[in-house]
């Protein structure tokens, strides 16, 4: 299928031929009629499904054609970190070039004055978080009572941040005669409640991979003493040779101890997370992107919204706290189409982290031999990898959905 079958605008067809995109993905096929026709939906996809697409195509050509006052603002997108708002806003920005409509992002952790001197010009289209959102609704810079338009992004996220009760203030002042797009990675019990609240008789979009489909995330475990992580990191770099990777720690201290240690070896690496201003933020993001470093870490929050094409290598520096965040992370490589690889580091206080994650995928991840590892790290893996085991075989459909939907995310 072409974009060309979902019924797209001149405008839009040619912007996107600009960027080079021909053919939609499954989540795009499957979302972009139905939020034509004019439906709310309740959306289940993971990362790298192409979702941002999904739902900026359509919601900028229902826009294109109900012309409206050019300062009113129609639609309200919601994500849960500044990165996602910036790569949302971006989007809106590339596909909606031939239409003419403004937007602007707002984000807390910098001067409000130029978000709030392009509300008073006037636009279209507002992506923003829920935090610096609310705060300027309070100063009397934005009224959402044009809203016709709602999008809720990576929604169990913004719930793991504590932005309930943000979410909820912020959709009591926009209109209740509205279309509501609701997208999240996971379901758990608290999405559904929250999607069945602001959700009218919605189509339910769920994606997941083909059956057959072929594992394009290379996964390899390597069982090493926490103070030799660095030193094992740095051999992978050198002995690869991993030419670009992004990093993930599990706290922020971490991150940044982790980045002085690589420029000791001469390792070029940038640090991602909540207590980096906004603009080193997307500077180290934008220096990534371009190559100039090539080694990015960042938490799990901080992540969000790190779209790099083409990236070839996820580290788990640190194995997340929640086994659902390890597909998350390793979903940053193998996009489209391209092979990647995911290597993670456990430590023997991370033995019950790895144990989750196996049981979670269903999928006892490889183990590397390398010259950090001890006796006492094979007889551990040994053993988690067995436990891993008799849990896969005991729940055979399980294991094979959730080892696709570790593999493709």
């Amino acid at each position: 299928m072409t974009f060309e079958k979902l019924n797209l605008s001149a405008p839009i067809l040619q912007a996107l031929k600009m960027k080079g995109y021909v053919n939609p993905t499954t989540v795009q096929q499957k979302a972009i009629p139905v939020i034509l026709e004019g439906s709310d939906v309740f959306g289940s996809a993971q990362t790298g499904s192409g979702k941002t697409a999904a739902f900026a195509l359509p919601l900028l050509q229902l826009m294109s054609n109900k012309q409206q006052s050019s300062r009113a603002i129609r639609t309200l997108v919601l994500a849960p970190t500044r990165e996602l708002a910036v790569q949302i806003g971006e989007s809106f920005r590339d596909y909606g070039k031939n239409l003419g409509m403004k937007h602007v992002v707002i984000f807390g952790g910098v001067s409000q004055h130029a978000q709030t001197t392009q509300l008073r010009n006037g636009v279209s289209i507002v992506v923003a978080t829920p935090g610096r959102l609310l705060d300027l609704m309070e100063q009397g810079f934005i009224k959402l009572n044009d809203v016709e338009y709602l999008v809720l992004d990576e929604a169990d996220k913004m719930l793991d941040m504590g932005f309930i009760h943000d979410i909820k203030k912020i959709v009591s002042k926009v209109p209740a005669n509205r279309q509501t797009l609701f997208f999240s990675a996971t379901l758990p019990p608290e999405i559904k409640k929250l999607a069945s609240a602001l959700l009218r008789h919605p189509v339910t979009i769920e994606v997941k991979p083909a059956p057959g489909s072929e594992v394009m995330v290379e996964q390899k475990l390597f069982m090493v003493d926490k103070i030799s992580k660095t030193a094992l990191l740095c051999d992978l770099i050198r002995n690869e040779p991993i030419s670009q990777a992004l990093v993930f720690t599990r706290t922020k201290r971490g991150a940044d101890k982790l980045v002085k240690a690589l420029g000791q070896k001469g390792i070029r690496a940038q640090a991602i997370h909540g207590n980096k201003s906004q603009n080193i933020r997307q500077r180290a993001l934008d220096d990534f992107k371009t190559r100039r470093v090539t080694m990015l870490v960042a938490t799990d929050v901080a992540s969000r919204g790190i779209d790099v094409k083409e990236l070839p290598y996820v580290i788990n520096y640190d194995l997340p706290d929640q086994a659902d965040s390890y597909t998350h992370r390793i979903g940053r490589t193998a996009r489209a189409g391209a092979k990647g690889f995911a290597y993670s580091f456990c430590s023997p206080d991370e033995r019950m982290l790895l144990r989750d994650i196996q049981k979670t995928t269903g999928y006892a991840i490889p183990v590397q031999e390398h010259a950090y590892k001890s006796n006492l790290h094979a007889k551990m893996i040994e053993k988690e990898s067995s436990r891993a085991s008799e849990y896969s075989s005991k729940r055979p459909n399980d294991r094979v959905e959730r080892s696709r939907r570790y593999s493709r995310v």
